[in-house]
């Protein structure tokens, strides 16, 4: 139904209301345009046409291929009074983006049965100001390391008996000792991976209390310097090559066994799951980053609603299926991510999707990612990526950390 084009696709689906613009199609626009992400957005528009059989679909391209050519697409469309019917974005604090553009779906769309079933944290990322606004669909935590079985073996470490950061940089020792391996395969080309593992450890090192003082604007100094003295440490047990290569070349190290570990959201696990010998259990693991377990660091994405809608009840329905375990579960199966809701049947889902169900659902607290813009503002955002572009230059936690609180300012 949705082909895969080189730029992001956008759906319409026909047939269904006339709008308030006039138009009787809903425009649903996406950057999924290939891999897991076109594959999972295809088995949720498939899922809800077989739902909604009288709901045609057709297909319409978006000039460009990244998330932040869609962003301005989105743009654009709102300064022309052009809304589009939803459209993929984060959740929380990234919707201040476009600000006053969307409309309120409390009793609509977040009805009891989404009250009820969501937990707290993506409950409250569907929400502007108070008001429910967008529909998570999909969660990616954050704070997995990922290991290489064999490789830890070899360096005797074993990975459920690390509690802290610390924990971390001394099992990174033992497999610099005992073993051929690189340590620790993190990529430094992109500040994103470095922006991600600061905020595992301070999510580790400061506790749940201290990470939401810090995104509040009230973070402890001493405590953001901390976990980026533990990131600083870290970097002996880089790849060489770690300011050249992307996350596909340090998610392969751990695959081909010449890394034992690995920190990343959950879409790392997406490869290893296409590699019939590299399996779940036997030849790769995960445990919550040390010092965070209890934590479910998310990353989400969702789909909106626009005031000035162009079809505002088949939006609305289509929102309320995106909603719904039938849809998270079709559309999660191929995107390698959860659902959200937690009375959802993950049985079609693999071991390891499942096993990340069980924590998420059993966590004591779900936080917000500070990298993928839950968390903080964009503008805020980009002050945090300026301070990590200038770290990953000098390595200088004294003078990031004072960035980082400044970050808010």
């Amino acid at each position: 139904m949705l082909k895969s084009t080189a730029a992001a696709g956008a759906v319409g689906l026909a047939g269904c209301t006339g709008g308030e613009s006039g138009s009787d199609a809903i425009e649903l626009l996406h950057a999924w345009s290939d891999g897991d992400g076109n594959a999972a957005i295809e088995a949720l528009v498939e899922g809800f046409q077989e739902a909604h059989p009288d709901v045609e679909f057709a297909e319409e391209p978006v000039n460009g291929a990244a998330r932040g050519n869609l962003d301005q697409v989105i743009s654009n469309r709102l300064q022309a009074n052009d809304p589009p019917s939803t459209f993929q974005t984060w959740p929380g604090q990234t919707l201040t983006k476009f600000g006053d553009a969307y409309a309120d779906i409390e009793g609509d769309v977040w009805n009891d049965d989404l009250k009820e079933n969501y937990l707290s944290g993506p409950k409250e990322q569907a929400q502007l100001d108070g008001t429910y606004v967008t529909v998570p669909l999909n969660i990616h935590r954050i704070n997995n390391l990922f290991y290489n079985t064999s490789v830890l073996e070899e360096a005797d470490v074993d990975p459920e008996s690390m509690s802290s950061p610390a924990d971390v940089v001394d099992a990174c020792a033992a497999v610099a000792q005992n073993t051929d391996a690189v340590p620790f395969a993190q990529q430094t080309s992109g500040a994103w991976s470095t922006i991600q593992l600061w905020e595992t450890i301070l999510l580790a090192e400061a506790g749940i209390d201290g990470y939401n003082a810090f995104i509040e604007g009230n973070g402890d100094v001493e405590q953001v310097r901390a976990a980026l003295e533990n990131v600083v440490e870290l970097t002996e047990y880089y790849p060489s090559d770690a300011s050249s290569i992307g996350f596909t070349e340090a998610n392969k190290m751990v695959m081909d066994g010449r890394a034992a570990f690995i920190h990343q959201g959950d879409w790392a696990a997406g490869a290893y799951s296409g590699n019939d010998e590299f399996n779940y259990g036997d030849d790769w693991g995960q445990v919550a980053y040390p010092g965070t377990s209890g934590n479910y660091l998310l990353n989400m994405d969702s789909f909106p609603y626009l005031d000035g809608n162009p079809s505002p009840e088949a939006t609305k329905t289509f929102l309320g299926y995106c909603g719904s375990a039938e849809g998270q579960v079709l559309f999660n199966k191929e995107k390698g991510s959860i659902p959200p809701r937690k009375d959802a049947d993950v049985s079609a889902l693999n071991t390891f999707q499942q096993d990340q169900y069980d924590d998420f659902t059993n966590a004591d607290n779900q936080p917000p990612s500070i990298q993928h813009g839950l968390a903080v503002s964009p503008s805020i955002a980009t002050n945090i990526g300026s301070a990590f572009s200038g770290f990953l230059e000098s390595y200088d936690a004294d003078a990031t950390a004072d960035d980082l609180i400044s970050a808010f300012q």
